[in-house]
């Protein structure tokens, strides 16, 4: 297991698809998503959330990206920028996924060991918004501050080869819509 890694949780999208409300603060099991997500990274040295701040009972640096909503890249890269350390890793985490776990993380930093990082991948082979990369990998491969808004995940990760780990159970599953939540909740 990698020794020191911080972890950067992305909370700052719009929530078009759940009317605009902020995913972070969703409860599921009466607990917010971000407190599942905080302890997912429990074995972090530092936590920085993007987004809007959110009562959290973990010490944890909340940022928003600039522009505001303006995309993944913008905001990993914000959160990077957000760190008080530079830790050899930084695990990158959507906080609308609630089954990820001490265990996933433990596996993606395990993998990313030695290499550029690794990835999340659900039974179907699709990346999801799980990851640990190489902190001075990504400060290689860093675009322009214009370029970050609205670039593509996928996109800024081309260069870097990453070790595909293969989701366990639910893990993989995120809550996007209503509905997702509903059948999260029904499972």
């Amino acid at each position: 297991m990698l020794d020191s890694w911080a972890a950067i949780i992305l909370a700052g999208g719009r929530g078009s698809r759940l009317d605009g409300v902020d995913k972070a603060g969703i409860e599921v099991g009466g607990r917010t998503l971000l407190a599942w997500t905080l302890d997912a990274c429990i074995d972090a040295s530092e936590v920085v959330v993007v987004g809007d701040v959110v009562p959290s009972e973990r010490p944890v640096t909340f940022t928003r990206e600039s522009p505001r909503f303006g995309g993944p890249v913008a905001a990993l890269l914000t959160g990077v920028d957000a760190l008080l350390r530079r830790p050899a890793y930084v695990g990158v985490l959507a906080v609308d996924m609630p089954n990820l776990s001490m265990g996933t993380m433990r596996r993606l930093t395990d993998a990313a060991e030695g290499g550029d990082g690794s990835v999340l991948v659900d039974p179907t082979g699709h990346r999801q918004l799980a990851l640990v990369l190489r902190r001075d990998r990504l400060m290689e491969i860093r675009p322009s501050h214009e370029a970050q808004h609205a670039m593509a995940l996928h996109r800024l990760l081309l260069p870097l080869s990453l070790v595909e780990v293969p989701a366990v159970g639910a893990e993989h599953r995120d809550i996007d819509t209503w509905s997702d939540l509903r059948d999260l909740e029904d499972s």
